[in-house]
């Protein structure tokens, strides 16, 4: 990646893949995530989203199982793009789902919100 982004768009892909080497090939094979880098990666990038249950060892057994399509105990690239793509939806949804909740009350604006 020797070219700088020139969008948001690019800057999150780039950082996608930067995360995912950060944490890759600690262990092992250098373009996949083992269970031990699945979770560090887990607690230390994402748990502010997961909530408390990212240190739960069930939990991340659970999302290892679930990304791991070719049972082979790691997770590679697009396996790991898969789960980024999931939990960004979900976040999608669940604000969309705040901002529908949070309508303005009979003769307040929406601005009077704020």
């Amino acid at each position: 990646m020797s070219k700088e982004p020139s969008s948001n768009l690019e800057s999150a892909m780039q950082m996608l893949i930067k995360t995912f080497h950060k944490y890759s090939g600690k262990e092992g094979d250098k373009y996949t995530l083992s269970r031990g880098e699945l979770k560090e990666l887990l607690l230390e990038e994402l748990g502010t989203y997961l909530g408390g249950s990212s240190k739960d060892n069930e939990a991340v057994e659970k999302v290892m199982n679930d990304l791991d399509a070719n049972n082979d105990g790691e997770v590679d690239f697009t396996e790991f793009i898969i789960l980024m793509g999931a939990l960004t939806v979900a976040c999608n949804d669940f604000f969309l789902d705040c901002k529908t909740d949070e309508k303005p009350k009979e003769g307040e604006s929406a601005e009077k919100k704020n």
